[in-house]
């Protein structure tokens, strides 16, 4: 290949990561082809949102996915490192209202500024299959693929209960829900009740569960939530007869209630049942029952998280009707409305046990409820409990053996729970049962920019699938956003269609697609990009799973769970032979900078504060500043630091080395302006050290790098040109060890370390020029995939035509890894008196020799004869006076 010439005396960043981008994109180095010769290895970084601008943790995150992809490519992978963009979404639609532009024009501008400004990164992207999911070339297949579920019976549509976000005017899925506000707007959500598409995810609770024990290179903790989310729990379904008053709207009927428990062994313990106001019994007694009506609507407006409910006033309505006890001759418990109940867990129903549950017995005691315990606790006797004061106000929730209870008197707690399933059985009234937290994913929502959901309303033919051949089904983009809600609804033209049916008169559907369900299988279009399929199975085959997936730990019940679901989704369908998506998942930190504030509290940009001196003032005014915490980079604290401003000043490798330094790339990175100054001067170090050597320096030699010209230097190097070679090959191996555990700042710890050893070596024998050339040709292969552009134009000052990145990874001559002495500590008595320094391996009457001859060691004797030598090989020697 042809040098790419960068003349210049000093390192000038600007023009040699120009030319060194556009030597990569020459050559089409990083477009990834299937080649079953090769072991393959997909790295993949979560994709960005198009907002305008990458931030600082954009930069920490894709340099993490390029350096693992850049190894693993020099390790002889074929890797595959494609990026994209997740293109719909409400910020578009609300800057398109902001602006008084179309969402489109603004994403795809956005998308145009970061592409720019991710390839100024020297990012080892194959940008050939570069992909957005608000083009129709992405959503056509999604929408095929949404038909092939609906046929399947995975897509359906009904009414329920819903999220709402009354500032975004649109349903949120339970999981998009944080601390009962939407996950985007913050405003406190609403229930409301409304027909809704939804994914059946519940169909594959107990896969997802099962499977997380099979992904051992995902974090515990992203495995946890997600364990806790699905929330299997084993029980038992009861069912209650119900008696009403002779008025009551289920006089006459056959009424049942049923409840899901997961503590059946305390049925004698009941005094109460309840249900949720969006319970359907609830909504027949609230037809004729105007305070129940007005009881429910307050309802709507509590939180629907568990801490919300947790600490709310735990309050009920009493609805006249009973639940006859299974057990209990006479036995009935008041049916209450609750406003800690949910609907979407369970069957929206439950019995209160007071005694043992602290929510049923704050219950019991504000409206006046028997409180019977049922469960004696360890080391209690009978007697004493009950001549004890009982349940005061805090229940019992320990274990026990059951008491009050009939049949299960004297039983533990699990034999009581298998005793009770079967006499539910037995009696026709119940049976054990397993249910999930996990609820269907509610898909619908009623923006404009998402995907369109590809069926038609037809009032003689119901719901109509969109015929494939009419796919995609796109946008308008003469749409208003002049009244709040869905503009698609207010469409003149859009939505009115002929039915396929039957040619009548019909209407599309305005909702459109989850962002999340966008997501959930970008992964696997970039195996096949260009395709008129979803997926080329043979391609998807060939590259998936995902080997290495990395992103913020914010998605792991959001987008990591429903990726996983849509994954089997697709194995279901045909699409795909790999049920989990991501075999590998590294969930990176926070970049964190300080807060400022000036003198009337408003945040202030750190390029807006002056910190050299003994306090923060404003670069302007000279006005005291407040220097805050530090925290998450963010726009609304303005603790924000410009990359393209960073990669300007100081270049794109000087920022990729300063993330991947300062700290383990799981936890935060504090941004400061001496780590980025740090990391620019031992780049220019690096430089100086090799660019401008003026000592002996080997003729190039090609191969490896490892061994140098002319084949082995080890038999012709001693003294310190030895020393200095083992040090590079231990920091070979070491390196190389760090990359595979993810040791980024301990990896470049080392390449520092090494530096530091060939910028002291000096000697100009020729078997020193041999172990230069070595090392250096060394250390710039290491430093490759953290500073790719700086590695590529040294590699070139070496005498090297091609590029360094199709050159292999170095290998550590195991020769060299081993010591030929060891430093032994000297003790008398405990006390160290001194270190020998001993061939390793010597024979432990060596190792005694040499300890007895130490001064320190005949001082501490005092002519005395030693009772005992104790000598750990290679370790220490002991003297026992």
């Amino acid at each position: 290949m042809q040098q790419v010439r960068v003349a210049m005396s000093r390192y000038n960043f600007k023009e040699s990561e120009r030319a060194w981008q556009a030597a990569w994109q020459k050559s089409n180095c990083f477009a990834a082809e299937p080649d079953p010769a090769r072991p393959k290895y997909y790295v993949l970084e979560m994709f960005p949102y198009p907002s305008g601008r990458i931030h600082m943790g954009h930069v920490r995150n894709y340099t993490l996915g390029d350096v693992i992809a850049r190894y693993k490519r020099a390790r002889g992978y074929n890797v595959l490192h494609p990026m994209g963009w997740d293109a719909f979404g409400l910020p578009a639609e609300n800057a398109a209202i902001e602006r008084g532009t179309n969402p489109a024009e603004w994403t795809y501008g956005n998308i145009a500024t970061m592409r720019r400004q991710l390839q100024s990164m020297g990012l080892s992207i194959d940008w050939s299959r570069e992909v957005a999911t608000c083009h129709p070339g992405y959503y056509r297949h999604q929408q095929a693929m949404f038909l092939h579920f609906l046929r399947d019976g995975l897509a359906y549509r009904r009414e329920s209960w819903v999220n709402w976000d009354p500032v975004d005017n649109t349903v949120l899925a339970n999981e998009q829900v944080i601390d009962g506000r939407g996950w985007r707007s913050g405003a406190l959500i609403e229930r409301r009740k409304l027909s809704q598409w939804f994914l059946r995810i519940t169909a594959d609770a107990q896969s997802l569960l099962d499977a997380l024990t099979t992904l051992d290179r995902w974090p515990e903790r992203v495995r946890l939530m997600q364990q806790n989310w699905i929330g299997r729990s084993e029980g038992a379904r009861v069912r209650f007869p119900i008696d009403g008053p002779p008025d009551s709207p289920i006089d006459g009927r056959d009424e049942v209630l049923e409840v899901f428990t997961t503590r059946h062994d305390t049925l004698f313990g009941a005094s109460f049942c309840a249900i949720s106001p969006n319970h359907p019994l609830a909504a027949r007694l609230a037809e004729t029952d105007a305070p129940l009506r007005a009881f429910i609507a307050e309802c709507s407006r509590l939180g629907t998280t568990e801490e919300a409910i947790e600490t709310a006033e735990k309050r009920g309505f009493d609805t006249g009707l009973f639940a006859r006890h299974p057990f209990v001759d006479g036995g009935l418990l008041p049916v209450y409305v609750a406003n800690f109940v949910l609907m979407e867990y369970g069957t929206g129903a439950i019995f209160g046990c007071p005694a043992h549950d602290q929510r049923d017995l704050d219950f019991a005691r504000k409206y006046g409820l028997a409180v019977t315990p049922v469960i004696l606790p360890e080391g209690t006797s009978e007697e004493a409990f009950r001549a004890g004061p009982g349940i005061g106000g805090e229940a019992y929730v320990g274990p026990g053996t059951l008491i009050n209870s009939a049949f299960l008197d004297g039983m533990g707690i699990e034999a009581a729970k298998a005793e009770m399933a079967r006499r539910l059985a037995e009696l026709g009234v119940g049976e054990a049962a397993v249910t999930f937290r996990l609820r269907d994913w509610g898909i619908s929502r009623q923006r404009y920019w998402g995907c369109p959901i590809p069926v038609i309303h037809c009032e003689a033919c119901g719901i109509v699938e969109v015929p494939e051949a009419d796919l995609p089904v796109t946008l308008p983009d003469d749409v208003s956003f002049d009244e709040p809600g869905n503009p698609l609804d207010r469409h003149p033209t859009w939505k009115h269609v002929a039915c396929p049916g039957c040619g009548g008169d019909a209407v599309r559907e305005t909702d459109t697609m989850d962002t999340f369900v966008d997501s959930s299988w970008y992964y696997a279009r970039y195996c096949s990009p260009r395709a008129d399929v979803p997926v080329v199975r043979a391609e998807a085959d060939y590259w998936l799973p995902v080997d290495q997936y990395i992103g913020g730990i914010e998605h792991a019940i959001l987008h990591l769970l429903y990726s996983r679901f849509f994954a089997r989704a697709m194995v279901r369908a045909g699409y795909l032979g790999s049920e989990e998506p991501f075999s590998g998942l590294f969930t990176q930190g926070m970049v964190c900078h300080e807060t400022y504030r000036d003198e009337q509290g408003k945040w202030l940009f750190p390029n807006q504060v002056d910190t050299s001196g003994p306090s923060a003032r404003h670069v302007d005014t000279g006005r005291p500043v407040s220097v805050g915490r530090s925290e998450s980079m963010s726009k609304s604290k303005r603790n924000v630091v410009d990359p393209e401003t960073i990669i300007e000043t100081y270049g794109a490798d000087t920022a990729r080395l300063f993330m991947m330094s300062d700290s383990p790339p799981e936890r935060d990175l504090e941004w400061t302006e001496a780590g980025v100054e740090g990391a620019w001067r031992y780049l220019n170090r690096l430089w100086r050290l090799i660019a401008e050597n003026e000592l002996p320096l080997a003729a190039a030699g090609g191969g490896n790098g490892s061994n140098g010209p002319g084949g082995d230097v080890g038999g012709d190097v001693g003294g310190e040109a030895l020393a200095v070679l083992r040090e590079i090959h231990r920091t070979v191996a070491r390196v190389s060890d760090d990359l595979e555990k993810f040791g980024f700042n301990r990896a470049v710890a080392r390449l520092r370390e090494l530096t530091n050893t060939l910028v002291d070596f000096h000697a100009t024998d020729p078997a020193s020029a041999a172990v230069r050339r070595q090392g250096f040709e060394i250390l710039v292969k290491l430093v490759g995939p953290f500073m790719p552009h700086v590695a590529e134009a040294l590699w070139q000052r070496l005498g090297h035509d091609g590029l360094l990145v199709d050159e292999p990874w170095p290998e550590a001559d195991p020769a060299y890894l081993t010591r030929d002495t060891v430093t032994l500590g000297v003790q008398v008595n405990g006390k160290l008196r001194g270190t020998i320094e001993l061939a390793a391996g010597s024979a432990e009457a060596e190792s005694r020799a040499a300890a007895l001859a130490l001064p320190g060691v005949i001082a501490a004797l005092a002519g005395r004869a030693p009772r005992k030598v104790i000598v750990v090989p290679d370790r220490i020697v002991n003297v026992v006076v």
